[in-house]
């Protein structure tokens, strides 16, 4: 039994969910997240924590962002888009078991405020900035750090935001450049 409640867009989010771990959940009911929704992920936070678990799309972070920021100190899971598709629909309802439990292994707690350790200039250096594979490369990336997909400038917040030192964010460079692009 997972302690912390997982945040969800919907039913069939918590169909799948429970199909993979035993947690109980609480459904956002899509990306317009209302007081009385954000009232009870608030208790939850007080009483047994939380973990956000929503689909990996622009929605998706949309609930992520306002979640987070109503509720700090949320922890966060991140399903990469490749495991979450199905027949060109992306959801969290789409994974399989072994995604989900690989996503709720390798959370992470957001540190809103944390000091950067990986610069602009890194991650410039690094070809997730203006590079004509930067998209690729940051999709690569955030699948290995389990943090999840985002443009350059999130990147560059959720790489401070999560706390990933140096070393993380270099064994998982040397990955994507010895393999080759896999997201």
């Amino acid at each position: 039994m997972i302690k912390e409640l997982i945040v969800v867009e919907g039913k069939s989010d918590t169909v799948a969910v429970k199909r993979a771990v035993e947690a109980d959940t609480i459904e956002t009911g899509g990306s317009a997240v209302d007081r009385t929704v954000i009232a009870k992920i608030a208790l939850a936070m007080e009483r047994r924590g939380v973990i956000i678990l929503t689909d990996p799309d622009h929605a998706g972070e949309r609930i992520r962002k306002i979640v987070s920021a109503k509720v700090p100190g949320c922890k966060h899971a991140f399903i990469p888009e490749k495991d979450a598709t199905r027949k060109g629909d992306i959801g969290v309802e789409n994974a399989s078991p072994e995604a989900i439990r690989h996503a709720l292994r390798n959370v992470h707690t957001s540190f809103e405020g944390a000091p950067a350790l990986i610069g602009l200039d890194d991650l410039m250096a690094a070809g997730m900035l203006v590079h004509p594979r930067a998209a690729e490369r940051r999709m690569a990336l955030g699948n290995l750090l389990g943090i999840g997909y985002c443009n350059g400038k999130q990147l560059y917040k959720r790489l401070a935001m999560f706390g990933i030192t140096r070393e993380e964010f270099a064994g998982a460079l040397a990955q994507i450049d010895q393999g080759g692009i896999t997201s």
